[in-house]
């Protein structure tokens, strides 16, 4: 089974459909976010505030991860000769903590506050029907996302899970995780209103809120934690390194591969840097053909590979780097 990135099929970088994507849910928590604060305000409920804030971290989320797909497929200049997938990263980094200081940090004080003031709550029918409303948008955004991560799933033969968890697509893993984390947010909040109308004790509407706060709290460190590690030049995932390795070491002109350096460019775009041991009759221009047909033949198998950067090495690692690769691996 391979990993996303692994298949000559799934080498495809995100484009068109992860915006797609991006740009539903952005609509849907718009249009969320202010039917929540009209029912906030008209309950006082501290639920509904954070849902309301929740939803409204979310269209801001939605925002910054258009920004980062449309920097993503910008291509490169004299500035940034590889491109600007690093920026893609970044904004989705950005989005992360927009769900973190805006969603949870919110949610979780204001609920805070509820459970030590207390405050009677008014008619919540407004608040049900928007609850019922906003679970039907917040699907449609959340099968949107599942149905593109099924499809590029399916495409490079791993399950969906596998597939969330090895993806450098961020933007639809954060549309992904934050639809999610909505549909349980609506749950949670309707059941604290429930729990309110059953006992008249406000702290349940405050708690409701503080778990709601957590669970973005939860979703937001899982998304800064992927898209830091990106950021700070992540290595593919090993399975395509090994790929890789096999893939070159099955040409007839290298002997051995002496070290392989890999890192994630954008999404799904992988740099490959190696230090190669040639056969010893491959010299001068024999060496130069040889390389370029190497190159070719990684970018024919892994359509992912942007750059491909070979060093012609004797067969020992240098001083300070261990090895990597070898026939005999």
């Amino acid at each position: 089974m391979n990993d996303p990135e692994a298949d000559k099929d799934g080498q495809e970088k995100p484009g068109s459909e992860s915006l797609g994507t991006v740009v539903v849910a952005g609509l849907a928590n718009l249009a969320i976010a202010i039917a929540k604060l009209v029912a906030g305000l008209m309950s006082s409920s501290a639920a509904m505030m954070s849902e309301a804030a929740h939803s409204a971290a979310d269209t801001v989320t939605e925002a910054l991860l258009f920004v980062a797909v449309r920097r993503a497929d910008s291509p490169p200049d004299a500035r940034h000769p590889f491109g600007h997938g690093m920026a893609g990263f970044f904004w989705a980094l950005m989005a992360a903590f927009a769900t973190l200081i805006g969603g949870a940090g919110f949610s979780i004080t204001h609920g805070v506050q509820e459970i030590i003031n207390g405050e009677e709550l008014a008619d919540l029918r407004v608040s049900y029907a928007v609850l019922v409303i906003s679970f039907v948008i917040e699907s449609v955004s959340f099968f949107k996302a599942l149905s593109q991560v099924r499809s590029e799933a399916a495409r490079v033969r791993v399950t969906p899970q596998r597939y969330v968890a090895r993806t450098s697509d961020t933007a639809v893993k954060a549309v992904l995780f934050e639809d999610a984390a909505a549909l349980a947010g609506l749950v949670i909040a309707a059941c604290g209103l429930l729990a309110y109308e059953m006992t008249g004790d406000p702290v349940w509407d405050g708690v409701a809120s503080v778990a709601i706060g957590l669970l973005l709290l939860g979703v937001a460190a899982h998304l800064i934690y992927a898209n830091a590690s990106l950021l700070m030049g992540q290595a593919a995932p090993e399975r395509i390194r090994k790929e890789i390795e096999r893939e070159m070491l099955a040409q007839p002109e290298i002997e051995n591969v002496v070290e392989l350096l890999t890192m994630m460019l954008g999404p799904g775009e992988v740099m490959v840097a190696a230090r190669v041991d040639f056969l010893d009759e491959t010299t001068g221009a024999v060496l130069e053909r040889a390389a370029d047909r190497v190159e070719e033949r990684l970018r024919e198998r892994f359509p992912s590979i942007s750059h491909v950067f070979l060093d012609p090495t004797p067969g020992r690692p240098s001083r300070g780097h261990h090895r990597v690769a070898g026939r005999d691996s």
